[in-house]
């Protein structure tokens, strides 16, 4: 029974790997196999220097919000995970004490407001005997003065009613914005004080990455027209606008950079690559569909001048914004490699046959 194509391939990439050294092509026994391939011709060529260093995602607005008044929690319908909207209950506490201090409130303002009635009626009498000449100036300013104090009392009560209504608001503890639920500090029925932290709510939708630039490199990411954020998956988006600290940390000599990253839904607390050029090197490359990685090995086809085709370890850096990867070892200029590697292992497969058919 004939081995699946797939098998066949990787076993003869582990025979390549153990008969190939870091410059030695293989030769196998058979009929040349690479004339029908397609190859890429090195050749040195200017690239882009490309510096990198580590990234979290990070979420633009995040809040974790206390308590501003005390009392015991009587309501948590939201958890971990679960999505809001803004002006959603995210916590209720109890409110009794509140709304007896507002309703206190009321009633104060409410006799301030009497009382200012009276004393300003009180003034209008003594103004018109006044201007009658009828009484004396000093009771004329005694009733002026005690109108202004009745109104002035008026307006403290009317700022203690705001006061206490604000109080009895923050029971229900809203939501700032729509938003993911990250964290909840509390438990239902916990007497919680002022000051307390309640839950802790982000924005999605709205992301971006911080990263620790040494001071060395802050020249170059300064003058960069593109930087880049290198994902898990391989991709890598443009960041948005820049924020570049003007003074460095005193004790890691870094700029804590922060980069926009539009239209991502990424887990804030990711990790990612903040990737920009500096400068350019002359230097070999191939395009990354022409790798065969397998665990920590890469390796690529190389096609010699006798059309035989064997495989060749590399040492190669990451790929760049053009998907071509740089090559530092294992490679010469002039030398041919395959285009497509899984047409070169199926060539390379047939070297093989005659050896093993002997």
């Amino acid at each position: 029974m004939k081995p699946p194509l797939r098998y066949s391939l990787w076993l003869a990439v582990g025979l390549a790997l153990t008969a190939c050294s870091d410059r030695q092509t293989s030769a196998p026994v058979g009929a040349p196999a690479g004339a029908a391939l397609a190859t890429i011709a090195l050749a040195p060529a200017q690239a882009a220097q490309e510096l990198r260093f580590d990234g979290v995602i990070e979420a633009e607005r995040q809040a974790t919000i206390a308590a501003q008044t005390a009392g015991r929690i009587v309501a948590l319908p939201f958890d971990v995970g679960d999505p809001v909207r803004q002006g959603d209950v995210l916590v209720r506490l109890t409110a009794t004490e509140q709304h007896a201090q507002a309703g206190s409130a009321a009633a104060a303002l409410a006799e301030a407001e009497a009382r200012a009635s009276e004393s300003a009626l009180q003034y209008e009498r003594i103004r018109d005997l006044f201007e009658r000449k009828l009484v004396a100036k000093a009771q004329y300013d005694r009733a002026k003065a005690d109108a202004d104090a009745a109104r002035a009392r008026v307006e403290a009560a009317r700022g203690q009613l705001t006061q206490a209504r604000e109080q009895a608001d923050y029971t229900a503890v809203r939501a700032p914005y729509d938003g993911i639920v990250v964290r909840r500090e509390v438990e239902l029925g916990e007497a919680v004080g002022v000051g307390r932290p309640l839950i802790t709510v982000l924005a999605p939708n709205a992301l971006r990455v911080a990263a620790d630039i040494p001071q060395q490199a802050i020249a170059a990411l300064r003058s960069a027209t593109t930087v880049r954020v290198i994902l898990a998956d391989g991709s890598a988006p443009t960041a948005g606008a820049l924020r570049i600290p003007p003074s460095a940390n005193e004790t890691t000599r870094s700029y804590r950079v922060l980069a926009a990253l539009p239209g991502q839904t990424l887990a804030p607390g990711t990790l990612v690559k903040f990737a920009f050029a500096a400068g350019e090197r002359e230097q070999l490359a191939v395009p990354q569909s022409a790798l065969v990685r397998r665990a920590e090995l890469d390796a690529v086809y190389v096609v010699d001048a006798q059309q035989r085709v064997g495989l060749r370890y590399v040492r190669v850096g990451e790929a760049g914004a053009d998907g071509r990867v740089p090559v530092y070892a294992g490679l010469a200029a002039g030398e041919r490699v395959a285009a497509d590697p899984i047409a070169a292992a199926a060539a390379y497969q047939q070297q093989l046959a005659p050896e093993h058919g002997s």
